[in-house]
């Protein structure tokens, strides 16, 4: 199940591929013979349909030269650190 702010990521997502493809003068026909997608996933993919998968995705990416910006996702967990330094703020305390 995708929620609804989810699904507003994933056509963001989507748009940003779109508006990529268009940039670069490219078809979905291209996108298409260069990732072995079929047409049909490309127009999925543009619309940031959540039925398909990431490593789809990642290889439209790729065709665009965009594929390292997957990489970038969670790269700076700012509220992940915070924790990890309560807690080990606290193993501290109780030596």
């Amino acid at each position: 199940m995708v929620f609804p702010r989810n699904r507003k990521i994933l056509a963001q997502l989507g748009e940003n591929i779109r508006l990529a493809i268009k940039r670069r003068g490219f078809t979905q026909t291209l996108i298409s013979q260069r990732t072995g997608l079929s047409r049909l996933t490309i127009r999925r993919i543009e619309r940031g349909d959540a039925g398909v998968s990431l490593g789809h995705y990642v290889a439209v990416l790729s065709v665009l030269g965009l594929a390292d910006d997957i990489a970038k996702v969670a790269n700076d967990d700012e509220l992940g650190r915070k924790l990890q330094d309560i807690k080990l703020a606290g193993t501290r305390d109780e030596r």
